[in-house]
């Protein structure tokens, strides 16, 4: 028997090695091709190659995992017709990929956008360094604005601020939440003091 295969799927032709096809014993290629007499009865087409009804787009995917074990699906491929296929052809260890890629994107969309929690904090001139000093648990400066002066402490004028400050929603990590700092706590407090 010839080291060269050739497999008519849906139309296209794809040349490979035995050895190839032949990586996972008990994959319905191998069983076509690679045992002495082959398990599977198929039908060839007139240059000889084996006949598949199967899509060829979803057969690259199946065949390059076959050639060197690393499951590479072009971006206009949809996961679920490469799982589609590789369930076809019973190649286990490619079901078993397949499936830990599709699960890992439906994670990674359903976390959805971040969202923040925002708040404004009052504060004078002479604070508001201290103020920026112990944000901490996630807190971030956002933005500063001026709101004029309406204290007027014996001679001098103190310049009021509004402080924009963010945090991410969910302050979470592996599931854990953590326990505000007392410094955070402080900044809690003046917020909540407006």
């Amino acid at each position: 028997a010839s080291k060269w295969v050739r497999l008519n799927v849906g139309g296209t032709y794809f040349v490979s090695t035995r050895q190839t096809l032949c990586r996972e014993p008990k994959s319905f290629l191998c069983r076509l091709c690679c045992q002495d007499g082959p398990e599977l009865g198929s039908d060839k087409d007139e240059t000889g190659a084996y006949l598949i009804d199967r899509d060829p787009t979803y057969f690259g995917p199946i065949l390059n995992y076959l050639r060197h074990g690393k499951l590479i699906i072009n971006k206009e491929l949809a996961e679920e017709g490469v799982l589609e296929e590789a369930e076809f052809y019973n190649i286990a260890s490619l079901v078993r990929l397949v499936k830990e890629r599709i699960r890992d994107n439906e994670n990674r969309t359903s976390q959805g956008p971040v969202k923040h929690v925002y708040r404004v904090l009052q504060c004078q001139e002479e604070e508001l360094t201290q103020m920026v000093s112990t944000m901490s648990d996630g807190w971030k400066f956002e933005q500063l604005i001026s709101i004029g002066s309406s204290y007027n402490y014996g001679n001098e004028d103190q310049a009021e601020f509004l402080c924009v400050v963010s945090r991410e929603l969910n302050n979470s990590t592996n599931g854990i939440v953590k326990e505000p700092s007392e410094k955070a706590k402080i900044l809690q407090e003046r917020g909540s003091r407006m």
